[in-house]
Order: structure tokens, then sequence, then C-alpha cells
């Protein structure tokens, strides 16, 4: 039985490929919860204030 060919499109993915993949998600992660965190940080701070839409409305 032959083996097929690999695909062209599909390269081929090393253990080491697999690992920094890892790393690159974990690190997207990171990032977004940073982002997340800072915006949190930001309307708690201003009290959400005329932040958010409807807020502070007509009385």
């Amino acid at each position: 039985m032959e083996m097929a060919t690999p695909d062209p499109r599909k390269p081929y993915l090393t253990e080491r490929h697999v690992q920094q993949r890892g790393k690159n998600r974990f690190v997207l992660g990171v990032i977004i919860g940073i982002c997340v965190l800072f915006f949190v940080i930001t309307i708690v701070k201003f009290g959400g204030a005329g932040v958010m839409p409807g807020a502070g409305g007509l009385k």
C-alpha cells in the first residue's frame, strides 16, 4: 500500500509549531484579558456616568 503524497496546501506541523501555536494563543488570551480589565476599571472609575448609553438619563 502506497503512502499518499502530502497536500502542499496543508503544511505539516511539527511538535514545535504546535507548541508555539499554543503559546501564541495563551499570549493572545492574556492581552485580551488585560484589555477587558482596563475597560472594566475605566467604567468603574467613572461610575458609568455618561459612558454607557442610557446611563444618567433624563429625570
